[in-house]
Order: C-alpha cells, then sequence, then structure tokens
C-alpha cells in the first residue's frame, strides 16, 4: 500500500476519531499546490512581472477604442463631454459660473482629476470578475490585474491633463513656476488610486452586487467632492462634523490641490499637503494588505 493510501486508512480505521485533512496532509509534508505568498515575496513577484504589467495595460488602452470611428479621442471627448454637460446645468442653469471666477476652468480640473478616480475605481472592481479564464490558466500574482488596470487609467489621464493645461491658458490663466508641482499631486492620487483599486478588486471579485451599486455611490462622491462649486462657500452653514467630513474627502482634496497650482496661483495649505499624503499612504497599505489576504481565492468557485 503507498504512503498517502496508508495514510488515509490511518486516519479512517483504527476506531479513532477522524483526523483533518488538513493536519493529516501537514504531518505528512504535503503543502498546498496555490498558497498565498508572505508579503516581501508578493513584492518580488509583482516587480518581476513589471513589465507585463504594462504591456497589458497599453494593449487595453489600444484595444479599448480600436472599433469607434473616433478612437483615442474618446479618452479626452469623454471628460470633456460631461464637462460641458455639468456646465450647462451648474454653471449656466444654477448660476456657478457667477459666483465662480473663470468657472470653466474650475469645473474642467473638478472633472478631470475626479474622473481619474472613479475610472480606476470602476475598473478595479472589475479587474478580477472580467478576468478569471486568465487567473485560472497562469499562476501569476492577482495583483498585477488591479494594477494594470489603474495604470491603463494614468495613460488616459496624461491625454487629459494635456488638454485641460491647453484649456486653463485658453481661459485666461498665466503660466505659473507651481505648475512644476502637478506631477507631485499627480503621483499622491496615483498612489491613492492604487490602493483604492485593489481594495475594490476584492470586493468586486466576492462581491456579485458590487457593479450595480458603484454607479449610485460614485455618483454621490462626485457631488460631494466639490467638483461643480467651492465646498468652503456651500458649506458655511452645515454642521462642523459635516463640513470637515467634505473637505477631508480624498477626492475633494486632490481636486483643491490642483486647483490651487492651476488656477489660483498659490501654493496648497499645509491641510491640503497633509491630507492627500494621508489619503495616499493610508489608501496603498489597507488597499493592498486587504487584496493580499484573498491572493488564494480568487478565481476559485
Amino acid at each position: 500500500m503507498s504512503q498517502p493510501e496508508s495514510a488515509l486508512a490511518e486516519a479512517q480505521g483504527g476506531g479513532r476519531a477522524p483526523e483533518s485533512l488538513a493536519a493529516l496532509a501537514e504531518r505528512h509534508g504535503l503543502r498546498r499546490a496555490i498558497a498565498r505568498p508572505s508579503m516581501p515575496a508578493y513584492l518580488r513577484q509583482l516587480w518581476d512581472r513589471r513589465h507585463f504589467i504594462l504591456t497589458y495595460a497599453t494593449s487595453r488602452n489600444v484595444s479599448k477604442y480600436s472599433e469607434s470611428m473616433l478612437g483615442q479621442l474618446w479618452q479626452v471627448l469623454t471628460p470633456l463631454l460631461n464637462a460641458a454637460v455639468y456646465w450647462l446645468m451648474f454653471g449656466v442653469i444654477l448660476g456657478q459660473s457667477k459666483q465662480i471666477d473663470n468657472y470653466p476652468a474650475f469645473l474642467i480640473t473638478g472633472v478631470m482629476v475626479f474622473t481619474f478616480t472613479q475610472r480606476t475605481v470602476i475598473s478595479g472592481a472589475k479587474s478580477i470578475s472580467s478576468n478569471l479564464s486568465l487567473i485560472r490558466a497562469l499562476h501569476f500574482p492577482r495583483a498585477a490585474l488591479p494594477l494594470a488596470y489603474t495604470i491603463q487609467e494614468l495613460q488616459q489621464l496624461g491625454y487629459s491633463m494635456a488638454v485641460l493645461v491647453l484649456l486653463v491658458l485658453v481661459t485666461g490663466e498665466p503660466v505659473s513656476w507651481l505648475w512644476l508641482l502637478i506631477p507631485v499631486v499627480l503621483i499622491m492620487q496615483l498612489v491613492f488610486n492604487i490602493g483604492t483599486g485593489m481594495f475594490m478588486a476584492r470586493l468586486g471579485a466576492f462581491m456579485r452586487d458590487m457593479n450595480q451599486l458603484l454607479p449610485f455611490i460614485t455618483r454621490t462622491w462626485l457631488y460631494a467632492s466639490g467638483v461643480f462649486y467651492a465646498i468652503d462657500e456651500r458649506t458655511k452653514d452645515l454642521p462642523d462634523f459635516l463640513r470637515w467630513a467634505l473637505e477631508f474627502n480624498p477626492a475633494a482634496a486632490y481636486i483643491e490641490f490642483m486647483r490651487d497650482l492651476l488656477i489660483y496661483q498659490r501654493f496648497p495649505e499645509r491641510w491640503a499637503w497633509v491630507t492627500c499624503l494621508f489619503w495616499a499612504v493610508f489608501a496603498l497599505i489597507v488597499g493592498f494588505w486587504y487584496f493580499w489576504r484573498a491572493e488564494e481565492r480568487y478565481g476559485r468557485g
């Protein structure tokens, strides 16, 4: 009788209480074929596959609009068309353009910055459930998928930022040395998006209703982030805790930081630096840890 058969007979026979399969496997030196690696090992695996992540993101970006007539122009047209609708509703009909100087630049900046995070959240939530065949066929760190989706959104942001800077100049804002800080706020937002995308990737993998809830969540987040209005002006009569919550909103913090640099020509205040940096570090640590904890469960069932 072979060793596995004798071990199974030993566990089932002899009138003793049956031994669990996990304990039996451990006692005979058997290990799971796919187990979650340690955090350092997991990070090394991701680094080893950095070329795959970048190539996968780029290929998705190229193929996304390949069947449309305007192709990659939709990367810029989509947020611009959204901004035009918001300008008509909030700027003209609700009169925000009369209360905020250079409202077109104010609005477009908010839309572009928020869209970067919004798209990352939505695509991150689908990154696992949309790639089950790839997950079940190949062995690789699953975090590569939400990372690739975030990089894809970053590539699209590059086109949007070029248009944003051009439109800000067209609306009459001068070039400033503060624009050199634009990559700083984008890096902080990118780090925040990576962590948030990973957090949403795990939720989307195991919560089947997440894709139905996300439009309502992101729409509420949009209205609470000061994209269409100045938070400090609109929250004067609100309770302190609610006003603080709106100002501490990560999307609002990144938007205000960008507006300070592009429109108001002023160095962002200390609270803006602290808030943006806090959310970047917090989201990355919590999101990455939360995703890594379920590494061996993705694609099963």
